[in-house]
């Protein structure tokens, strides 16, 4: 089983509103990607922390979905991700697809890529000229990468013991060499939505292709 996470715990300041919260099409930032998770990951962790009641709420038509509550948020992101790996500590995963709730743009087909190329890089026996296995999948589009990213198991600990003020950058600047990219044309992967204009620009991007109708769920723009 490959697990997701989706971190939505920040309290969103540059924005002004909660991300998680923020419409997209016929959803909210966090109900498309719960809708873009939901059957091909298992678990599906939700991470909240600022206002974590409140869109709670909004996750009551989703009940496959873990809710896990992470008292430190204002720590940052990466101890969002240290709070969901702690709930998995039992639970039979070998690997886990992570999300952020300010990169909603991205689609089933992103996630599958990713989930196959974890799969069969698992399936397949290092050889004399394959010194590491692959070990964290990172998208691209043209060459620049962006989200979700899947790390494996064998890396859980060490995201767990890596100081909160370096981030989950640190562990993969540290397995560089077990880095697969995977190339998805998608340039939903790219879209990071901290500011208001950002938002702004994301609604134009996404109701352009559909302009007159309503966003497919799990659409990509």
């Amino acid at each position: 089983m490959i697990a997701g996470i989706i971190l939505a715990a920040g309290e969103s300041s540059r924005m002004g509103r909660d991300k998680a919260l923020l419409p997209l099409g016929r959803e909210t930032f966090l109900e498309h990607l719960i809708e873009v998770l939901r059957g091909e990951v298992s678990p599906l962790l939700v991470v909240l922390g600022h206002h974590a009641g409140q869109i709670e709420t909004r996750l009551a038509s989703f009940p496959e979905t873990q809710i896990v509550r992470n008292p430190d948020y204002q720590q940052g992101q990466l101890s969002s991700l240290q709070a969901a790996l702690r709930a998995l500590k039992n639970q039979p995963v070998a690997g886990a697809l992570v999300c952020l709730v300010d990169h909603p743009a991205i689609s089933k087909e992103v996630v599958r890529a990713l989930l196959e190329r974890f799969r069969q890089r698992a399936a397949r026996r290092p050889g004399a000229s394959e010194q590491k296995a692959t070990r964290i999948i990172i998208p691209t589009c043209h060459g620049r990468r962006g989200h979700p990213v899947l790390f494996a198991s064998g890396l859980f600990q060490e995201l767990l013991d890596a100081p909160v003020e370096e981030g989950a950058r640190s562990v993969v600047r540290r397995h560089a060499a077990e880095v697969d990219l995977v190339e998805t044309g998608a340039e939903g992967i790219l879209l990071d939505v901290d500011l208001p204009a950002d938002y702004e620009a994301l609604l134009r991007r996404w109701e352009a292709p559909t302009a007159g109708g309503d966003e497919p769920r799990g659409g990509q723009p």
